[in-house]
Order: structure tokens, then sequence, then C-alpha cells
């Protein structure tokens, strides 16, 4: 009995949401404990690739950030493959209410961290730290609601999160790549022809595309892209279907569960420790984290909820069916929950500032909190049968 509720547990999109706010609520513990330098020099240790000529000087915390999350960005990557062919992005009547909705999401909370940031150069690297919402925590959140909320409202805040993600990728190829080696670039360019060589013979060897991702995310590493490029690029190339046997279906249903159980919690484990015993109430008033807090927090909803009714009014899209305003709009609440994008994204915007970096944290997670609880009691109120 013990084995099937924990199997069952693990198989929920809840547990997604649960697992990652221990791993967070561990980090901080960890961080503000008398063990916090430990915690630190564990994430600094020193663990370089020298493979010949490719060689680079990681940490722990890089081959996280750098390496791990390259396989959560395959799967996302074969989400949205999945979404764009045969899923809520195949049409563009399925995909009108998501993608105006979404964009609304990105602009209102970059207007609104400008608007406290826009003297600072250096504070408008975070631009995009709002813009995200991190698919695993806002479906897991959603889902404790159970059958209360219609399948049609969880595939549009799905469908959004995955625009979202996508608006992330490109946010981070084009802003936050260093410099590039043109050297790099050209074997990035040879391994794309390989898989693209796979792809057009309709290869069904999985563990060829899989060594293919591995050698192109060393390229993209040493190329100045950065590297977590290297799981999207290679999903683009896998195929949905060899002779009617589903390919990237059973590539991205044996990742999801290390990707959901392990990597993302390691990832909280590792990003989410701030120390706040230094901290004074004045960290709550600086530009930066309120621009991120807000934006999350008021800048994703408001977004949401504008561009979505003007989509809805203008006739462009319809109601998600069998959901109400006050639904649809504890949804858009639920977009403000970056977490995981948005601690990301902040990691390479602060990489060398970690008093800045410390302060997109807390801003992420004071906006995340705040979307939660709020978004919570809306969806209750909505579901509630008076």
């Amino acid at each position: 009995m013990i084995r099937a509720a924990v199997k069952t547990f693990f198989k929920s999109e809840i547990a997604i949401g649960i697992s990652l706010l221990v791993a967070t609520a561990v980090a901080l513990l960890a961080a503000n404990s008398s063990e916090y330098q430990t915690y630190r020099d564990f994430l600094a240790i020193n663990a370089p690739i020298n493979l010949g000529f490719v060689a680079k000087n990681l940490t722990l915390l890089d081959w996280i950030n750098d390496g791990l999350m390259a396989i959560f960005f395959l799967l996302v990557g074969m989400e949205l493959k999945r979404e764009i062919l045969i899923g809520e992005l195949s049409s563009r009547h399925k995909l009108a209410l998501p993608a105006i909705a979404a964009t609304g999401g990105v602009i209102v909370p970059l207007l609104i961290f400008s608007f406290f940031n826009y003297h600072s150069t250096e504070n408008m690297r975070g631009f995009a730290v709002p813009c995200a919402t991190d698919i695993a925590f806002a479906y897991g959140i959603i889902s404790l609601f159970g059958r209360k909320i219609s399948n049609s409202l969880r595939v549009f805040l799905v469908a959004l999160a995955v625009l979202d993600d996508l608006a992330a990728i490109l946010i981070i190829a084009v802003f936050y790549s260093g410099t590039i080696d043109a050297n790099f670039l050209f074997y990035v360019a040879i391994i794309i022809a390989f898989l693209a060589f796979l792809n057009f013979k309709n290869s069904n060897r999985i563990s060829l595309y899989l060594i293919g991702g591995a050698i192109l995310w060393l390229m993209v590493l040493k190329s100045g892209i950065h590297a977590t490029l290297a799981g999207v690029l290679t999903a683009m190339f896998i195929p949905m279907q060899i002779r009617n046997q589903p390919i990237l279906p059973k590539i991205a249903h044996k990742i999801a569960p290390s990707v959901n159980f392990l990597i993302l919690p390691v990832f909280a484990f590792a990003n989410a420790g701030v120390r706040i015993e230094n901290f004074s109430a004045e960290i709550f008033l600086q530009p930066l984290v309120l621009g991120i807090a807000l934006g999350l927090f008021f800048g994703k909803q408001i977004g949401v909820m504008l561009f979505g009714f003007a989509a809805i009014f203008f006739k462009i899209a319809h109601l998600p069916r069998g959901t109400n305003w006050l639904e649809f709009y504890g949804a858009a609440i639920f977009t403000g929950i970056g977490f995981t994008m948005s601690i990301f994204i902040g990691s390479l915007a602060f990489v060398d500032n970690h008093l800045m970096l410390d302060e997109t944290k807390i801003g992420v997670l004071l906006g995340s909190l705040f979307s939660i609880l709020y978004g919570s009691l809306i969806t209750f109120l909505a579901t509630k049968k008076f």
C-alpha cells in the first residue's frame, strides 16, 4: 500500500510543485544556518572539463546551471515541438488565446520592471526575470483544485507557459550569451547538420540523437552561446514518430521524471539559497526587488487578463470551455509563479554580482509566493459552490 501511494504521488503534477517547495525550503535553511559556508563551498567545488581541444573551468554550480538545465531545456524543447505539431499550438484557432495572453504576460511585467529600474543600466540586465512562468510549479498548484478546474483551462495555462518559455529561450539566446567564438560556432553547425541528417533519414536510433546532443552541448558551451540552448536545438531534430513508432514522446517520457524530481529540485537547492540575516527591511524597497516582485505578481496577471480579454472581446479567441471569468483570472494570477525560469535568467543576468543576484532571488520568491497565495484564494472562490 505504501509503495502504491508513493508511486501515485510521483505520477501526479502536484508532486512536482511540492518537491520544488521542499528543495527551496532546504536551500533557504542551509543558506541561513551555521552551515552556510559549507553550502557555498560545496557549490563552488571545481569540476573542469578537459578533453584536449575542449577545456573549460566549471564549478559544481556551473554544471547544475549549464549542464543539468540543458536537459531541462531538452524536455521543454520536446514539449514545444509536440504542442506545435499536434497539440494546443498546432492551429491558429488553438494558438490565438495563449499566444496573445502570453504576449501581454511578457510586455506588462517588462514595463513594470523598467519603471522601477530604468535609471540603472546594471539593474536593467534583469529585465527578463519577471517575464517567465514556471510550468511545473504553476500546473502543480492549479492541479490542487482537481476536477473543479476545467481541462480546457489547464491546457490554456500549459500552452501559455510553453510560449513564455519560448520567449525566455529567445531572450537568453539574444541577451545572455557571451563573446562568440567563430571556430566553435562552425563545429555547432556541423553537429546540427548531423542531427538534421538523422532526422532526414528517419533514424530511430535514439542513442545517436542523444550523443549528438551531448557533443552539441560541448560545442555550444565553448562557442559563447548559452549552453542550455543545445537542449532546445537537439529537441527540434528528434522526430515525433517513425513507422508509427513514437520517438519524441518516448524520450520525453523517459527523462521527465528525472527532470521533474531530480534536476529541478537540485537547481532550486543550488540557486534559491538567499542569506537574509544581513538584510534589513529596506531590501524590500530596492528597485530590483520591487521591479521583479511587482512585475511577477501584478504584471503577469494584468498582462494576461488585459490581452486575453481583448482577444476574446474582438472575437479573435474564446474563453476556455467550461471556464468562467473568475477562474480565468485565477489562472492569470498563477502565471506570476516565475521561480525556476526567473531565477535561472537572474543567474545569467547577475552572474558576477552576488548582492544583485540575491535581490533577484528575493524578488522572485516574493512575487511567486504572492501569486500562489492570491491565485489560490481567487481560484477557491471561483470554484466554490455557494
